[in-house]
C-alpha cells in the first residue's frame, strides 16, 4: 500500500476489488431503476387522482346514468379507475335487470350483490395496476443498505489482509482500502433513501385513492338500490 495513494473518488472506485466493484455496479443499477420507477409512478398516480376527481364531478353532475355509461364506453382507456368501476357495476346491473326475474322484488338483493361483486373485481384490478412497481421500490429500500454493507465488509477485510504482510501499519496505509470499501455503503444509502421516501409517499397516495374508490362504490350502490 502506498502512503501517498490517490484518494479521489474515481481512483478509489477503480482500485476497488472485483467483489466491491460488482456490489457498486449492482447498487447503481438498482438506484437507476428506482429513480425511473419513482418518476413513472409519480405520473401514474397523479393522472389517476386527476381522472378520479374529473369522473366524480361528472358523476355527481346529475346526468342520466345511461348517458354516462355510454360516455365511459366511448372513451375507453381514457377513463380513470373509478370510471372503470362504474362501467363494470352498471353493466352487471343492467345485465341482471334484463334477466327474466330481474324485475322481481325478491330477486333485487341478488342483483345488487352481483353488481357489488363486479365492482369489487374492477376495484381490485385497478388497485393492482396502481400498486405495480411498489414492491420493487420496497425491495430496493430494504436491501440496498445490506448489499452496500457487504461490499464494505469485503473491502475492509481485503485491506486488513493486505496489512498482514506489512511490518508496521499506519493510518495512511489502511485509509485507501477502508475508503473504497465505505463507498459501497454510501452508494447503498443513496439507492435506499429515495426508494424509502417514494415508497411511503406512493403507498399513502394509493391508500387515499382506495378510500375514495370504496366511498364511490358505496354511494353508487345506494343509487342502484333506489333504482332497483
Amino acid at each position: 500500500m502506498n502512503p501517498s495513494a490517490d484518494m479521489s473518488m474515481l481512483h478509489l472506485i477503480a482500485q476497488a476489488s472485483w467483489a466491491v466493484k460488482a456490489v457498486m455496479i449492482l447498487l447503481v443499477a438498482m438506484s437507476l431503476w428506482s429513480w425511473w420507477m419513482i418518476g413513472y409512478k409519480a405520473l401514474v398516480l397523479k393522472r389517476a387522482a386527476k381522472e378520479t376527481e374529473a369522473f366524480e364531478d361528472k358523476f355527481w353532475s346529475g346526468g342520466d346514468l345511461n348517458d354516462l355509461y355510454a360516455y365511459v364506453k366511448t372513451n375507453g382507456d381514457k377513463n380513470g379507475p373509478n370510471a372503470k368501476m362504474f362501467e363494470a357495476g352498471f353493466r352487471e346491473f343492467v345485465k341482471q335487470m334484463r334477466q327474466p326475474n330481474g324485475q322481481d322484488n325478491q330477486d333485487k338483493p341478488a342483483i345488487l350483490d352481483a353488481t357489488r361483486r363486479a365492482m369489487r373485481v374492477a376495484t381490485s384490478r385497478e388497485l393492482e395496476k396502481l400498486e405495480r412497481g411498489l414492491p420493487g421500490l420496497a425491495t430496493v429500500a430494504s436491501v440496498s443498505p445490506y448489499i452496500g454493507l457487504f461490499g464494505t465488509v469485503w473491502g475492509i477485510m481485503n485491506s486488513f489482509r493486505g496489512l498482514a504482510s506489512v511490518g508496521q501499519a499506519t493510518l495512511a496505509q489502511v485509509a485507501p482500502g477502508i475508503a473504497e470499501a465505505l463507498i459501497a455503503t454510501a452508494i447503498g444509502l443513496f439507492a435506499a433513501i429515495p426508494a424509502v421516501i417514494a415508497y411511503n409517499r406512493f403507498t399513502t397516495q394509493v391508500e387515499r385513492l382506495e378510500s375514495r374508490f370504496e366511498t364511490f362504490a358505496e354511494e353508487f350502490q345506494n343509487i342502484l338500490q333506489r333504482q332497483a
